[in-house]
């Protein structure tokens, strides 16, 4: 599921769609982002992390925020 989270990039036809400004993200970053959730290396994160963010950094740096608010 962190995957399927993860590929929900924002996308630039989604934002009228979705409120979220769209998101150049180039393949290789998907890629490695793609690998490393295999990998196991974010297994610590949880989903919502994954949503609606462009790269695995992205990802690992709202997980930070959630645990900030307490999500």
């Amino acid at each position: 599921r962190k995957i399927q989270r993860f590929l929900s990039q924002p996308f630039f036809v989604a934002e009228v769609f979705t409120g979220s400004p769209g998101k150049y993200v180039p393949l290789s970053e998907t890629l490695r982002g793609f690998r490393e959730i295999l990998d196991g290396k974010h297994d610590e994160l949880p989903e919502g992390a994954f949503y609606m963010v462009g790269t695995i950094d992205e990802a690992v740096q709202k997980a930070k925020e959630m645990q900030e608010k307490g999500e």
